[in-house]
C-alpha cells in the first residue's frame, strides 16, 4: 500500500514517529473480534485517540516540520479506517463462515425423521363411538353451538322454572324476562340435543341419526368437571319403536365400545325431554360388580341418559306421537375416554401435554 510506504518514508529517522506507526499497525493487527476492531478504532480515530494527539502536537514543532507532520497525521488517519475496516470484514466473513459450516448438511448421514402428530384422544373417542353408529345405520348431523332457548330448552320439554335454565348452569348471551317469553334469548348450548329437535322439525321419519359436539355450562374446572366438555346426541324416529329397541342399541354400542365381557344394565331416571327415561350402566373395569373404590362400592360405572322421546317434544316439531315412536339418548365423550383409559383427571385433556397425549394411538 503506497500510503503505509509514504508513512515509512516520513517517519525514517524519526524513532517517535516510526514507533507511533508501527503501534497503530500491530494494534489493528491484534484485533480477534468485532469488539476488539471497536475498541481500537476508538482508541486510534477517537477524539482522543493517537490521530488526534499527532494533530493536536503540531503547533509543538518548528514550522518547517508541520507540514510533514501534518501529511502523516492524516495518511495514518486513512490507512487506519482502511485496515480497521478490513479487519473488521475479514471476522465478519470469518463469523458467517463458522456460522455456514454448523448450518451444513452432511448428505452421506441417514435422514432423521421428524415425528408425526397423531389425534386427540377425545377425537379418537368420537371417531370410535361415531363409527359404532355408523355401523348400525346411523347418520352424522351437526348443529350451531350458539343456540336459541327455544331449541336448547323450550322445544325439549324444558319449563321456564327448570333449574337448568338458571344463569348459574347456562351461559347467556342475550336473554329477556324469562317468564314473558324466552325462546329468543341466544345461549351456548348446554347439550347437543337441540340437533334432535332441528332435524325432527325439518325431516320426516324415518330418523336414525347421532350428533358429536361441544356443549358448554357453568361449571367449575376441576377432575370431573370442565365448562367446554363434548357430547354424543343420538336419536330415533320411526313408527313401531320401543324400549326394547333403545335397550336393544345401546347394549350392543356398550360392548362393541367396552368390550363383549362387559354387562348392562338400565336404572330409572327422569329427563325432561324422554318419558321413561334411564341412566345405562357398565359393569365396573376394575371389580366387575364386585365393588371397588373406583366405582365407589356400587360396582357399576354410568356412561350416558337415555329414554323414550316424549310426546311433548314431537308436538314441538309436528310429529303425531300416534304415529311415530322415538328413543334419544347422550353421552358425554371425556367420561367415556376417561372409563375406557383409566384416566382420572378431565383436565389433562385440555394441557395438551405431549408427554400425555403421546401415550394414545390412531
Amino acid at each position: 500500500m503506497k500510503e503505509i510506504e509514504r508513512l515509512k518514508d516520513i517517519s525514517k529517522g524519526r524513532d517517535d514517529l516510526e514507533q507511533l506507526l508501527n503501534n497503530t499497525l500491530d494494534i489493528i493487527k491484534a484485533c480477534e473480534d468485532l469488539e476488539s476492531v471497536t475498541k481500537a478504532r476508538i482508541s486510534i480515530l477517537g477524539k482522543k485517540g493517537t490521530v488526534a494527539g499527532i494533530f493536536k502536537k503540531i503547533p509543538e514543532f518548528p514550522y518547517k516540520d508541520r507540514p510533514l507532520l501534518g501529511e502523516f497525521g492524516n495518511l495514518l488517519k486513512k490507512v487506519a479506517e482502511q485496515e480497521l475496516d478490513s479487519k473488521e470484514k475479514q471476522i465478519r466473513a470469518a463469523i458467517r463462515e463458522k456460522k455456514l459450516a454448523g448450518l451444513a448438511i452432511d448428505v452421506t448421514l441417514p435422514g432423521r425423521g421428524k415425528p408425526l402428530g397423531r389425534r386427540h384422544i377425545l377425537n379418537m373417542t368420537i371417531r370410535e363411538i361415531v363409527s359404532i353408529f355408523l355401523s348400525l345405520g346411523y347418520r352424522v348431523i351437526h348443529g350451531p353451538e350458539v343456540e336459541l332457548d327455544y331449541y336448547n330448552f323450550e322445544a325439549l320439554n324444558t319449563p321456564t322454572y327448570h333449574p337448568a335454565r338458571s344463569l348459574q348452569d347456562t351461559f347467556y348471551f342475550k336473554r329477556d324476562d324469562p317468564v314473558k317469553d324466552s325462546r329468543d334469548d341466544v345461549l351456548l348450548r348446554t347439550h347437543t340435543s337441540p340437533v334432535q329437535v332441528r332435524v325432527m322439525e325439518s325431516t320426516k321419519p324415518p330418523l336414525y341419526v347421532i350428533s358429536p359436539g361441544k356443549a358448554y355450562r357453568r361449571d367449575e374446572i376441576d377432575a370431573t368437571h370442565s365448562a367446554v366438555f363434548h357430547q354424543v346426541e343420538g336419536f330415533a324416529v320411526d313408527r313401531g319403536i320401543t324400549m326394547g329397541d333403545l335397550k336393544g342399541t345401546l347394549e350392543v354400542f356398550a360392548k362393541k365400545l367396552f368390550g363383549e365381557e362387559k354387562s348392562v344394565r338400565f336404572r330409572p331416571h327422569f329427563f325432561p325431554f324422554t318419558e321413561p327415561s334411564a341412566e345405562v350402566d357398565v359393569s365396573c373395569f376394575a371389580c366387575d360388580t364386585a365393588g371397588c373404590s373406583l366405582c365407589k362400592g356400587v360396582g357399576w360405572l354410568e356412561i350416558m341418559g337415555c329414554g323414550m322421546i316424549d310426546p311433548n317434544v314431537f308436538s314441538y316439531v309436528g310429529y303425531d306421537p300416534e304415529e311415530y315412536q322415538g328413543f334419544a339418548f347422550g353421552m358425554g365423550v371425556e367420561r367415556i375416554a376417561m372409563m375406557k383409559h383409566g384416566i382420572d383427571d378431565m383436565r389433562l385433556f385440555y394441557e395438551n401435554d405431549v408427554r400425555f397425549l403421546r401415550q394414545f394411538h390412531v
